[in-house]
C-alpha cells in the first residue's frame, strides 16, 4: 500500500509549457509511467504538448476544471513561477483536485496565507510550496525527486528538506528497507501539510513498518508531532522511527537558508527538537550520513 499516490493516480501540470514543467513531466512519464494526463495554460487551451524525449502528447487545457473534466484527473502538480503560483494552487482547490503539489519556491507569504484559508474549507490537499514532491516507488512519481534511488519497500519518510529527503530513500535503499512512500513536506513557515498529517497517514498504513522523519531548525512543527506520536503511543499506535534535525549548528537569530528557518526567543531550536523527538521514542541521528543505518540500529532493537 501508499499514501496520497499510486499507480492510479492521474496529474495535471500547472506549467507544463515551461522549462521546468517540461522537463519534470518527461523524467514522470519515464518513471514507471506516472499518469500525466495534461498540461494548464489559460492562454493555450487546445494546444498540446509533445515530450522531446520519447514523443509523449499531452492536451493543453485552458483550466483546472476543464482539465479535470476531461481527463478525470485526481491530482495537480504545480511549476508557476512564484508570482503566480498561490493563483495556481486556489484555482486547483476550486476545481476540486484532491491532492495538489506546489513545487514552487518563494511563494510570498502573505499569498500562502490566502491558500490556507481557502484549503481549511475545501478538501484539497496541498502538499508544498517549495518542496520536492511525493514519490511511491515503482508507482507515482509528482515533483522533482529522482526516482532511480526509490526502491519499493517499508519505510514511510517524511521530512522538510529535500535534499535530505533524497538522503534518506538513499541510505533506505542501500540497507535493503525500501520504501512505501516518500513526502517532501517543504520547508517554508506556511504550508498546506504538517508532519502530523503524514505521520497519521504512515501509522494507518499496514506497509509501513516503520518511519523516517527529518526536520529543520525554525517553528514548531516538530514538537508538535512528537507529542502526537507520544499521544498515539498512549492509544496503542506505534511504529519504529529514526528522525535528524538539520541546523544544530545555526546561530541564534539569524535567517538560515532559502526556507527562511529563523531560531527567536529560545524557540525552533535543533536540541530543543531533538530533545522532543526522543522523548517521543525517536532514535534522531547525529549525522545526515548516517539517518539509513541509525533505522537499522532501531529496527534491531
Amino acid at each position: 500500500m501508499s499514501i496520497l499516490v499510486d499507480r492510479n493516480t492521474k496529474v495535471l501540470v500547472q506549467g507544463l509549457t515551461g522549462k521546468t514543467g517540461t522537463f519534470h513531466t518527461e523524467q514522470a512519464l519515464a518513471y514507471f509511467g506516472t499518469q500525466m494526463v495534461g498540461g494548464i495554460h489559460p492562454k493555450k487551451g487546445g494546444e498540446t504538448w509533445s515530450s522531446g524525449v520519447d514523443g509523449t502528447e499531452l492536451p493543453v487545457f485552458a483550466s483546472v476544471a476543464e482539465g479535470r473534466e476531461r481527463t478525470g484527473a485526481n491530482a495537480s502538480v504545480i511549476y508557476v513561477p512564484p508570482a503566480g503560483a498561490a493563483a495556481a494552487i486556489i484555482e486547483a482547490i476550486d476545481a476540486g483536485i484532491e491532492l495538489i503539489v506546489a513545487i514552487t519556491e518563494g511563494v510570498p507569504v502573505m499569498d500562502m496565507i490566502k491558500v490556507k484559508a481557502r484549503l481549511e474549507k475545501s478538501s484539497s490537499r496541498l502538499i508544498g510550496p517549495n518542496c520536492p514532491g511525493v514519490l511511491t516507488p515503482e508507482q507515482c512519481k509528482i515533483g522533482i525527486m529522482p526516482g532511480n534511488i526509490f526502491s519499493k519497500g517499508s519505510v514511510g519518510i517524511v521530512s522538510r528538506s529535500g535534499t535530505l529527503t533524497y538522503e534518506a530513500v538513499f541510505q533506505t535503499t542501500n540497507e535493503k528497507l525500501g520504501q512505501t512512500t516518500a513526502v517532501g513536506i517543504g520547508g517554508d513557515p506556511v504550508k498546506g501539510t504538517e508532519f502530523i498529517d503524514m505521520l497519521e497517514m504512515f501509522l494507518a498504513d499496514e506497509e509501513t513498518k516503520s518511519i523516517i522523519m527529518i526536520g529543520e531548525i525554525g517553528g514548531s512543527a516538530e514538537e508538535e508531532a512528537a507529542q502526537f506520536l507520544i499521544d498515539e503511543a498512549r492509544k496503542g499506535r506505534k511504529k519504529p522511527m529514526a528522525g535528524f534535525i538539520a541546523g544544530l549548528t545555526a546561530p541564534a537569530g539569524r535567517t538560515m537558508g532559502h526556507a527562511g528557518a529563523v531560531i527567536s526567543g529560545g524557540k525552533g531550536g535543533a536540541e530543543d527538537k531533538i530533545a522532543a523527538m526522543e522523548a517521543a521514542g525517536i532514535k534522531v541521528s547525529k549525522s545526515p550520513a548516517r539517518i539509513g543505518a541509525t533505522l537499522v540500529e532501531v529496527l534491531k532493537g
